[in-house]
C-alpha cells in the first residue's frame, strides 16, 4: 500500500511488534493495533513500549513512512537499469505517491545522482548503438518521450554519424538476407532500415555498400 489511511490515535505504546511478512513494525497503542511502520522508520523514530505518541508525532511517523515507502519503490524502478526523472516521476505517480512526496524523494535521488537526465541521455544512447542501432533523429525522439529536455537530448546525439549508425544496423540484417537475389535483398533491408529512422539517401547508400560487399564476400 503506498497511500495511509491511519485513524491517529494517541496514547502510551504497549507493543512494537516485527512482521515476519514484510518487516514492518506493527505497533500497538494502549493495547489494540494502532498502526504499522517501515523497520527503519519505526528505528529512526526511537520508538519504545512506554513511549507516549501525541498526535503531532503520529503524523510525522506517518509522512517519514510515505517518504520511506516512495523511496523504496523509486530504488527498486531504478534497479533495473538508468531512468530518466520524468520516468521515475510517472511510475511513483502510478503507484499511487502523492506529488510532495514525489517531489522530496525526487530530489533526494538527484542529490545522490541517482537520477541524472544528462547520465541517462548518454546511457540510452550508448545503449542504441551497441544493442539497437537507428537514426540520431530517432534516438533523439525516444529521449524526449522519456521527458529528457530537447537541448539535453541534442548534446546527447549530436556527434552520431547516421550513415555509419544505418550501416551497422545494416550489416547484421544483411547477413541474414544473404540468399536473397538483389530485389529482395534491397527490398527488405531497406524496410528495415527505414523502421529505424533513417533517410532514403542513406538507406540507398547503405544498401548498394553491403550487396557489393557481399558480392565480394567481405560482408
Amino acid at each position: 500500500m503506498t497511500k495511509c489511511s491511519w485513524e491517529v490515535k494517541v496514547g502510551r505504546i504497549t507493543a512494537l511488534k516485527v512482521s515476519r511478512s514484510n518487516k514492518r513494525v506493527n505497533v500497538f497503542i494502549d493495547g489494540s493495533f494502532s498502526f504499522a511502520l517501515d523497520g527503519e522508520v519505526a528505528a529512526r523514530g526511537n520508538l519504545q513500549v512506554g513511549r507516549h505518541l501525541s498526535a503531532e508525532q503520529v503524523e510525522k511517523l506517518k509522512q517519514a513512512d510515505l517518504l520511506q515507502n516512495c523511496s523504496k519503490a523509486a530504488l527498486h524502478y531504478l534497479g533495473y537499469r538508468p531512468r530518466s526523472e520524468t520516468e521515475v516521476r510517472q511510475r511513483l505517480h502510478r503507484r499511487g505517491f502523492d506529488g510532495d512526496v514525489v517531489d522530496k524523494v525526487i530530489f533526494g535521488l538527484k542529490e545522490r545522482k541517482l537520477i541524472d537526465d544528462v547520465a541517462f541521455a548518454g546511457y540510452w544512447r550508448d545503449n542504441r548503438l551497441s544493442f539497437k542501432p537507428r537514426s540520431r533523429r530517432l534516438i533523439k525522439l525516444e529521449l524526449r518521450q522519456k521527458g529528457i529536455a530537447a537541448e539535453t537530448a541534442g548534446e546527447a546525439v549530436k556527434d552520431l554519424d547516421d550513415e555509419v549508425m544505418a550501416y551497422e544496423a545494416g550489416l547484421k540484417k544483411a547477413r541474414v538476407l544473404a540468399s536473397l537475389d538483389y530485389s529482395e535483398f534491397r527490398r527488405r533491408l531497406s524496410g528495415y532500415l527505414q523502421r529505424r529512422g533513417f533517410n532514403y539517401e542513406i538507406i540507398n547508400s547503405v544498401v548498394v555498400r553491403l550487396w557489393q560487399e557481399r558480392q565480394v564476400g567481405s560482408m
